[in-house]
């Protein structure tokens, strides 16, 4: 069966509760992995070891540590802060035992974008010393690099062994775009893939708040997922393959519900292959 070796995981974006609650329903509900996000860290009633030892004992992976905003260009006021906050953000991914860390394309307005491809590069220099990867994600608002296409020609061009791609479905499929936007990009290049669905296109103006409030569960709209699926099998796509929802109703429900209904969803998608 396609799929069968790939791990699932699921962003802890979609549950609600305490870091533990969340990590111990990703468990109970049969996922592999996880996306931790800062946040869950900040949270957390323990150092960074405390949490590396519960994902240890449950057992449960890592997909990503998340999330590094508007790094890549950041203008002149902010780029020495944004430089510290990644080698913050390494860090902590090192003692967390994650292997890869997320960072989206910027969206800032006053990105200067020709110094986007020096940043990336200083960037995934700084993580290969730690033995992490960076997964590069174009999101559908970023100021320049807003599709996967024109993420995968920087992250080509700058051709570092630990930089590749997230492939996310909410970001290609809300701006009516297709799977043809991943030819060419060879399955190692791509970190991990994340599903959502959505019932209707934003209204304008309404893209920020429908992507970060009101995505739905992979089958609950409209999304062409099985052409993006079929796609990753074709490729012979093995690497983490889950969930990134946000959805504030899911996340206010109990955790450990909502994680089996998102592994339900998921599976469902899975089994038509």
């Amino acid at each position: 069966m396609a799929f069968a070796g790939n791990p699932l995981f699921i962003n802890t974006v979609l549950l609600g509760g305490t870091p533990r609650q969340k990590l111990q329903a990703a468990h109970d509900a049969g996922f592999d992995q996880v996306e931790l996000w800062q946040q869950d860290v900040s949270a957390a009633d323990s150092d960074c070891e405390g949490l590396r030892d519960l994902l240890t004992d449950l057992p449960l992976g890592l997909t990503d540590y998340q999330v590094l905003l508007d790094f890549d260009g950041a203008p002149e006021p902010l780029r020495q802060q944004k430089y510290d906050e990644a080698r913050s953000m390494i860090e902590t991914a090192v003692k967390l035992g994650a292997t890869t860390l997320l960072v989206p394309a910027s969206t800032d307005d006053r990105c200067q974008f020709e110094r986007a491809e020096e940043d990336l590069r200083w960037l995934t220099e700084q993580a290969q010393r730690k033995g992490l990867r960076v997964a590069y994600e174009a999101m559908a608002w970023s100021s320049k690099i807003h599709t996967t296409a024109d993420a995968w020609q920087l992250v080509k061009r700058i051709d570092a062994p630990n930089l590749g791609l997230v492939v996310d479905a909410f970001h290609i499929f809300v701006r009516q775009r297709s799977i043809t936007d991943l030819a060419g990009i060879p399955a190692e290049k791509i970190y991990l893939v994340q599903l959502s669905d959505l019932a209707e296109l934003p209204q304008d103006g309404k893209l920020v708040e429908t992507a970060r409030h009101h995505r739905l569960l992979p089958g609950e709209g409209q999304f062409p997922l099985t052409s993006l699926l079929d796609h990753l099998r074709a490729i012979d796509y093995r690497g983490p393959l889950g969930l990134e929802v946000f959805n504030d109703g899911l996340q206010h429900a109990n955790p450990a519900a909502t994680a089996k209904k998102a592994m339900r969803a998921l599976r469902q998608q899975l089994a038509r292959f």
